[in-house]
């Protein structure tokens, strides 16, 4: 049985035997409180009853990022990799696979675009570097506020005196589209654009991703096979038709709209049965 892995330590990606340190981290939401870590716990109940093995594959905090892309100019401070890996990571195989290419020998941009972007460059099938798609970097997203000017956090914390949490709250879930227009769903946003600031706010999340986009590019040297798009979003042709407008750079697109996550578990579940590939052990 394979199910979505939450927040963990940074780990390399893969597939993971859920034991009682990922539960344990799970239960006590010792990296973060997110409905992801449901996953393992319910698989968990579920072979106490039927016994069947269980297993979490490529979780939100992989970090195979380089060491360079970890500074962050500030010493003591790291940039993290908190990203969604599980459909990235299918989508690069997937985009090698349409080539007619090894996964080893490939180099993808590929942009998860849902209710928080992962924008990554991914080499070899390995997420060399990623926006933190939680909280402080990247574009804004639908809900989420992405890299942000430090005087404005400065000010919220010491001038309007925002606790931690609510801040994380504002910045997580209140944020984007939602906290610009009061709607996280982009049909809604898009029926919209003849209001002026509905379309600035839309025009402006567009702009955001294309720079993620053009940043990961350059990280890879512009030598990549082609970028993928990925995610909710990339259900909307004028969406997509308006975002790629300003990607041209980049020659081949692979349009893979809504998530593969379902597909990557138990593709990932299915190489653990065969032998292709061995469980790793959480420690």
């Amino acid at each position: 049985m394979g199910v979505r892995g939450g927040p963990l330590k940074p780990l390399p990606g893969g597939v993971y035997s859920i034991n009682e340190l990922i539960l344990e981290a799970y239960q006590k939401g010792s990296y973060a409180n997110h409905a992801s870590n449901l996953g393992a716990l319910m698989a968990n109940r579920l072979s106490e009853k039927w016994p069947v093995p269980t297993y979490i594959v490529d979780p939100v905090t992989t970090d195979e990022m380089i060491k360079i892309a970890k500074v962050s100019g500030v010493p003591g401070i790291e940039r993290k990799s908190r990203s969604h890996a599980l459909n990235i990571k299918y989508c690069a195989q997937k985009a090698a696979d349409d080539l007619e290419i090894n996964i080893k020998n490939s180099s993808f941009v590929a942009a998860h675009l849902g209710s928080g972007f992962s924008i990554a460059a991914v080499k070899n099938g390995t997420i060399l570097d990623v926006n933190d798609a939680l909280l402080g970097m990247g574009p804004f997203s639908v809900e989420r506020a992405g890299a942000l000017p430090l005087f404005g956090i400065l000010h919220l914390i010491y001038e309007e005196k925002i606790q931690k949490e609510d801040l994380i709250n504002r910045l997580t879930k209140e944020s984007g589209l939602k906290g610009y227009l009061g709607t996280n769903d982009l049909r809604v946003v898009e029926k919209n654009l003849s209001n002026g600031q509905f379309e600035l706010i839309y025009n402006a999340m567009i702009y955001q991703i294309q720079k993620e986009i053009g940043a990961m590019f350059a990280s890879l040297c512009g030598n990549v096979n082609g970028l993928i798009l990925t995610g909710g979003l990339v259900q909307s042709k004028s969406f997509i038709q308006k975002l790629t407008q300003g990607l041209l750079f980049i020659e081949t697109h692979f349009i893979y709209p809504g998530s593969f996550e379902l597909e990557a578990l138990a593709k990932g579940v299915y190489q653990i049965l065969t032998g292709e590939i061995t469980a790793k052990d959480y420690v």
